[in-house]
């Protein structure tokens, strides 16, 4: 099998004055705070203290810590689409079968979700609550969901699924909806004597979108 010409790493899309500025410094520090299940907890004038932004500062931008959670989920979502376009660009697979594609995006993508649990589960909470969040959270589960099905459908001759469209956009659908389970409820949210790793999980995805899409050629089963 050919490597990808790059690893698949996650992308920091430009945006407008980029440079250490009081809205990045104060984005970031909420970032690490939801990371660290301590976001709830914070007052506005303690994330302005951690981000060394004097408080005035942060009033003058965001009314309360909510606004600045919504902003932050934005450029979340800006830097989500700019990954997802670079990962699932049809020119990085070409001459790549779909047990490949699905065997380094799963893994990509279970491991992108563990360093960003705190904001996950923040935002999917937020998306509950808050028609703006769930919307654009719909918009960029959507992006991905296009972008996997075009890679999927140039490869309709692999599968055996009877619905090829319908398959790969559900496929997407399956992944996104055990990890942000996961994201959800950590490990109390796995019951009885199963207890996966991440590297388990990212298996026992790959296996079973490949069995649903029905795929199974040779090199299928060896993840």
């Amino acid at each position: 099998m050919t490597p990808p010409a790059t690893a698949l790493t996650w992308v920091n899309a430009p945006k407008s004055n980029r440079s250490r500025t009081t809205a990045e410094r104060l984005q970031q520090t909420a970032a690490e705070l939801l990371n660290e299940g301590m976001f709830e907890h914070a007052t506005a004038d303690d994330i302005a203290r951690r981000a060394s932004v004097q408080p005035s500062a942060f009033y003058a931008r965001y009314p309360d810590k909510e606004a600045l959670l919504r902003e932050l989920h934005e450029s979340f979502l800006v830097d989500g689409a700019a990954t997802a376009e670079a990962v699932l660009a049809p020119e990085r697979w070409e001459g790549r079968s779909i047990p490949e594609i699905l065997r380094e995006t799963v893994t990509f993508v279970v491991r992108s979700y563990r360093e960003r649990e705190g904001l996950i589960r923040a935002f999917l909470v937020r998306a509950g609550m808050d028609e703006e969040v769930r919307e654009r959270s719909l918009a960029f589960s959507q992006l991905m969901g296009e972008l996997l099905r075009k890679l999927i459908l140039a490869r309709r001759k692999e599968l055996l699924h009877p619905a090829p469209a319908i398959a790969a956009e559900f496929s997407i659908r399956v992944i996104h909806g055990v990890l942000q389970s996961r994201a959800l409820t950590g490990d109390h949210g796995e019951s009885g004597h199963i207890k996966l790793t991440d590297e388990q999980v990212t298996t026992e995805l790959i296996h079973a979108v490949l069995a649903y899409l029905g795929v199974f050629s040779a090199d299928t089963w060896d993840s």
